[in-house]
């Protein structure tokens, strides 16, 4: 062979090797490129197309509630729910070798922790045996807290395990409970809970990677995108004020034996409610320990007939339909008062006939009085300022199962309604309607939307105010100063007047006394009563509105059982926002007749 003939198969052993090698590399170069450099765009197109194998979803925590001041009234914690492997346990006590931690002492070492005995958690594993001696399940103890599994998972027993979970929590337990609402089991929402859960849900994520056929995960193929936790809503309410007014209600409704009780305290300038407390009422960490008819708000959900807290709406359609003030009067005896149309109209107490003044028959609370008062505008015009001020409504809060009351058309009204609805019955209100009537007269004429929440602060850190009251004037801002001030003499004059003082504080405030009806018959209940009370203060300068209603009460029936429950909700309101007393003296009193 010549040296020229046995260089031309080296030549092409090299040239193939070359070429194998050239396309190795560029194999190489593409595998790099594809699970290098391009890997996480090659993964998110795999996620955005579907074509990568496994994907779960990431739970996300749901948002906190909190009040005015920052105080958590709601908020998610992990807890964690212990359960064991019987037949893993079994198989270690039988094996040769036995365990570091018997299972007679480990069963008491796990109940010091969970706070069982140790012969019960030795009975569940043996229950769960007798029942299946190859059972690899059995419940221990749910709702452990982290210190609980922390001091688990130290005992390191391979048979046990303790699985995580979300609950809700409410760490000032029944305080604005019926505001706050719950989660039920089945994963319904009330209250708060349920009108804010926009803010409050939290966004899922998603995780995505592809495996091999040995369940491993192949490098490079994870892809996550995290969850976002659900936001944080502020509320309205003030904590502490909250926690003071349920338990003075509770006493209060005991003392007077009534059914239930509420109080209401918006701010005047703002409409923004700062306290909202009731009894009975409902812890959301345990709702299912409350009756049903508890569970809710009664202070948005029950509507009853306003009675004599409305007469100053009465005596304002009088002040702007037909010019009266203070000093109209009229002559209206005290029972039996038989008007043109065959009505029959009686005050509370005796009195002879008076020359009421429009003042004195607010002081008095003289239902002949209104009605007469009442004649010296039409149907039509009455039912107008009734509207205004916010009856037959809900308030701008819609609060889950807020009643609206009800109002009837005028063409409803008969021979008796046509003077009852100018003292406070033949249509109904809720405590928020009442608080916001008396908040628009408070604040000169200007009616402010009542608010619950003041902003929500989503996940990512944003805030979002809610959306801005729109003020409306719903009376002339020269007769409302003059009611006013006739609210403020029923203060002074009216028959609580004692009972309601707050030293260095003028009082508006006027009370209500509201007959039942029977809801078998439609007539009214002999004897039963919802009273109620509504006033702000300082007077001269109107900062908040309270309004206190009992439910039925028995040791007192009249509207003077609320009379205890104001005083002192309102000298903790004053309190509370460190109010400054009354700096100008109250004008001499007005006239109750002519």
């Amino acid at each position: 062979m010549t040296p020229r003939a046995s260089r031309t198969p080296r030549r092409r052993t090299v040239l193939a090797l070359g070429m194998i090698l050239a396309v190795m590399c560029g194999f190489l170069v593409r595998l790099v490129d594809i699970q290098v450099v391009s890997a996480s765009a090659n993964v998110k197109q795999s996620i955005e197309t579907g074509d990568l194998g496994t994907t779960r979803s990431i739970d996300g925590a749901r948002g906190t509630i909190k009040d005015s001041n920052g105080t958590v009234l709601a908020e998610s914690q992990l807890v964690y729910d212990l359960q064991m492997d019987p037949k893993a346990m079994h198989g270690l006590e039988t094996a040769k070798t036995r365990p570091k931690l018997p299972w007679t002492k480990a069963a008491d070492e796990i109940a010091a922790i969970t706070g069982l005995t140790g012969d019960e958690v030795r009975k569940i594993a043996s229950d769960a045996l007798a029942a299946n001696p190859d059972s690899q399940y059995a419940p221990i103890k749910k709702g452990l807290s982290t210190d609980q599994f922390l001091k688990i998972r130290a005992l390191g027993l391979d048979y046990l395990a303790a699985l995580p979970r979300s609950v809700r929590v409410y760490p000032n337990g029944a305080v604005a409970g019926n505001l706050l609402g719950f989660i039920s089991g089945d994963g319904e929402l009330t209250g708060l809970e349920q009108t804010q859960n926009k803010c409050l849900s939290a966004t899922k994520g998603q995780e995505s990677y592809l495996t091999g056929r040995d369940g491993v995960i192949i490098p490079g193929s994870q892809q996550e995108k995290p969850a976002i936790d659900g936001g944080t809503v502020k509320l309205t309410i003030n904590t502490e004020l909250q926690w003071y007014l349920q338990q003075m209600i509770s006493e209060e409704v005991k003392a007077q034996g009534a059914k239930a009780g509420t109080v209401t305290v918006v701010e005047v300038g703002t409409g923004k409610i700062r306290a909202a407390a009731e009894y009975p009422t409902v812890d959301p960490n345990d709702p299912g320990a409350a009756n049903p008819e508890d569970r809710g708000s009664r202070i948005f959900s029950t509507s009853f007939e306003p009675g004599s807290t409305f007469k100053a709406i009465t005596a304002a359609s009088v002040m702007e339909y037909a010019n009266a003030d203070a000093s109209t009067s009229i002559t209206g005896a005290s029972s039996h008062e038989e008007f043109p149309n065959g009505a029959v109209i009686n005050d509370a107490f005796e009195h002879p006939a008076y020359d009421y003044t429009l003042a004195g028959a607010l002081i008095d609370s003289s239902n002949v009085a209104l009605s007469k008062f009442g004649d010296m505008v039409t149907d039509q015009q009455r039912y107008d300022e009734l509207v205004k001020f916010g009856v037959g409504s809900k308030t701008a809060i819609d609060f889950p199962g807020e009643a609206s009351g009800v109002i009837h058309p005028v063409k409803d009204w008969d021979f008796q309604s046509h003077y009852t609805t100018t003292f406070g019955q033949y249509y109904t209100v809720t405590a928020p309607q009442v608080a916001s009537a008396y908040q628009a007269i408070a604040n000169g004429g200007v009616k402010i939307p009542l608010s619950l929440v003041e902003s929500c602060t989503d996940g990512t850190g944003k805030v979002t105010d809610a959306p801005a009251p729109k003020p409306q004037r719903v009376f002339d801002a020269t007769k409302d100063a003059e009611l006013s001030r006739m609210i403020e003499n029923v203060a002074e004059q009216g028959s609580v007047s004692d009972l309601i003082k707050v030293p260095g504080y003028r009082i508006a405030a006027k009370t209500g006394t509201a007959q039942k009806p029977d809801p078998q018959t439609g007539a009214y209940k002999e004897g039963i009563y919802f009273t109620s009370m509504v006033g702000y203060a300082p007077a001269d300068h109107p900062e908040y509105v309270v309004v206190v209603t009992l439910d039925e009460p028995t040791r007192v029936t009249s509207s003077a059982a609320t009379a205890p429950a104001f005083q002192k909700a309102m000298t903790q309101v004053l309190k509370t926002y460190r109010v400054q007393p009354s700096t100008t003296p109250m004008e001499p009193l007005l006239p109750k007749y002519k």
